[in-house]
């Protein structure tokens, strides 16, 4: 029985034609504290009417409504498709009219002079009906989600997949969206009924990679990111990237759930990349020796011709200069064509040696980039000191070269635009690697001046550097200044950027 002291609304529709039940109903309920609204209907139409414009929380019939009997009324209100508690109430219960009732849909049937079990009843069937909306508007909001998500699926250009690791270790599907179709020539329906059809199709070479991934991905409980190619049937090799995260279950299980794309096309793009940018390095290389086999004919040609007729000049000057009288006006002048002479030969000495870096062959990294600091030192007043760690560095002829080369314009730029006014070189070997820092007190490099269109030094050693594996870090120098630090291997690979290139058509192959 109904025992709350506050007043319960309770909206009934009767179906009745006797006015005294009815009021007997409503004196019943309301000395039970409910606050009754209710109409009273008594024909099919009015019937109709009042389910179809309002609301109610339970419909109480009687059997002896001449113009719209208990079965007249349930069906009516089956047509409505309004799920609302129907119970029979009435001082004439048959029983055979009662299972048909019950048999019909009718919740329960009530003698009218025996109303105890008519609360109760009531609030019994509301609970019921209150948990069936609810379960139906969770079915249709599921439904809804479900035609939502497969909608995405069906428009996103990757296969949407859910998969779990059996004991075996070994990928399983548990769904998979329909562009499986597209991506791996299968079916949803045919992966799903499948054992481990992912692990058979990965790529031999790659498969190894792939397991290792899934049980770093298991054992830190982080998200799979996985590149590596598989083997459709009857297809070619196809680039995929597989990414999804673990979601651990409540009997400690994981489950992944997440996206795989086809990522073929842009492997190809970065294929021909590489091979352009390998092509390209070989084309800077092929430039750099054609330069520097031209350096070197330039320097013999300098050293050799030119610098043979000064010294012949300069002998002949001198000799010319003994025969003269000590009072000889002339004599004077021959001295300071002497004088220039011998600053000509200084100076092509100085072009020959930075054109054709003959110490550098002949004794070594160090001892070049030490003589190319005494020329720089003479030459422009900035004091520049030398430590070199490693004397007897062994490298290639090739990152010998690069590496004095871009020792030659750092220094170049120093005293272009530093203002500096005291240089510090160090030359050691790290590793497999020769390092070469270059030091100013100057007024420092903003990052604004790395930028400019026309800044070809720098932009030349990067390149020269780049072609060689090596690399060129700046950094700002305290209080004040700049450092600039050279990296190259001691043995560059040539070539290397093209074998990697290759590395996908081998794997097609």
């Amino acid at each position: 029985m109904h025992t709350s002291s506050n007043s319960t609304a309770l909206r009934i529709l009767f179906v009745e034609s006797d006015e005294a039940a009815v009021s007997r109903l409503r004196k019943h309920l309301e000395g039970l504290a409910y606050a009754v609204k209710g109409r009273c209907v008594c024909d099919a139409a009015t019937l109709r009417e009042a389910l179809k414009n309002d609301e109610w929380d339970v419909v109480i019939a009687g059997f002896d409504v001449k113009d719209c009997s208990v079965l007249t009324a349930l069906d009516m209100l089956q047509q409505s498709n309004r799920d609302i508690p129907f119970i029979v109430v009435s001082s004439k219960i048959n029983e055979t009219e009662a299972c048909k009732a019950m048999q019909a849909g009718a919740q329960d049937c009530i003698d009218l002079v025996r109303l105890g079990r008519l609360a109760p009843v009531i609030e019994r069937e509301r609970r019921e009906a209150c948990m069936r909306r609810e379960r139906r508007t969770a079915l249709d909001t599921m439904r809804v989600n479900d035609e939502r998500f497969r909608a995405l699926a069906a428009n996103v250009p990757g296969m949407l997949f859910q998969m779990q690791v059996t004991p075996e270790g070994m990928p399983q599907f548990l769904y998979v969206s329909e562009a499986s179709q597209m991506l791996l020539g299968m079916s949803a329906e045919t992966l799903l009924s499948r054992d481990s059809p992912l692990a058979g199709m990965i790529v031999p070479d790659d498969r190894e990679d792939f397991f290792s991934a899934l049980t770093m991905s298991t054992e830190r409980h982080a998200t799979l990111n996985w590149e590596g190619r598989v083997l459709p049937p009857g297809a070619d090799i196809k680039w995929i990237n597989l990414r999804c995260s673990p979601r651990e279950l409540e009997n400690g299980a994981h489950i992944w759930e997440g996206v795989m794309w086809n990522i073929t096309q842009s492997k190809l793009v970065e294929a021909e990349l590489r091979a352009s940018r390998a092509q390209l390095a070989e084309l800077s290389n092929h430039l750099q020796r054609a330069k520097e086999e031209e350096r070197d004919r330039i320097a013999r040609d300098i050293h050799d011709v030119l610098g043979g007729t000064l010294v012949g000049i300069k002998i002949s000057a001198s000799l010319l200069a003994g025969k003269m009288e000590p009072a000889s006006p002339q004599l004077e002048r021959l001295r300071q064509i002497e004088v220039m002479l011998d600053d000509a030969i200084t100076t092509t000495g100085r072009v020959a040696r930075e054109l054709r870096p003959g110490i550098l062959k002949e004794f070594g990294l160090a001892a070049a980039v030490e003589s190319h600091a005494e020329d720089f030192q003479h030459r422009t007043g900035i004091p520049c000191d030398v430590l070199c760690a490693d004397h007897d560095i062994e490298t290639s002829e090739d990152a010998a070269i690069a590496l004095f080369r871009t020792y030659q314009e750092a220094l170049t730029n120093i005293s272009k635009h530093a203002n500096a006014k005291h240089v510090e070189v160090r030359l050691m070997q790290e590793g497999d690697e020769i390092v070469l820092e270059v030091s100013d007190n100057g007024r420092g490099m903003k990052s604004a001046d790395l930028g400019k269109p026309k800044s070809f030094g720098l932009r030349s050693i990067r390149e020269r550097l780049d072609s060689m594996g090596g690399t060129m870090l700046i950094q700002p120098r305290m209080p004040h200044g700049t450092t600039v630090v050279l990296r190259v291997p001691l043995h560059p690979l040539r070539g290397e950027m093209s074998r990697e290139s290759s590395a996908f058509s081998a794997g097609q192959a």
